[in-house]
């Protein structure tokens, strides 16, 4: 399992805007084969800050599913970033 982790800063002022334009890719990414979850969502301190979690079955299905990335608007957004891949060889339930 790989699990892809991490935040995406913005201007407060673009958040909205940066997740709004990240719709289409959630779903298209939810619907993939091989996706276990994939989320985008808003901080809740703080107001610049984008949350990434994704969960692939396997690394194939990670490559199967990426493309180029964040369009040229939604790249220009981005003040910082660090997001980090993990691979996971088991899990527990809590």
């Amino acid at each position: 399992m790989i699990i892809i982790s991490g935040r995406l800063t913005v201007d407060p002022a673009d958040r909205e805007a940066y997740l709004q334009g990240c719709v289409g890719v959630v779903a298209q990414a939810r619907a993939s084969s091989g996706c276990l979850d994939f989320v985008l969502g808003a901080d809740l301190v703080d107001a610049g800050r984008i949350n990434v979690y994704e969960r692939w079955e396997s690394e194939e299905a990670l490559e199967a599913f990426r493309g180029s990335g964040p369009d040229e608007g939604q790249t220009a957004m981005i003040r910082d970033a660090e997001v980090l891949r993990y691979h996971v060889s088991g899990a527990d339930t809590a």
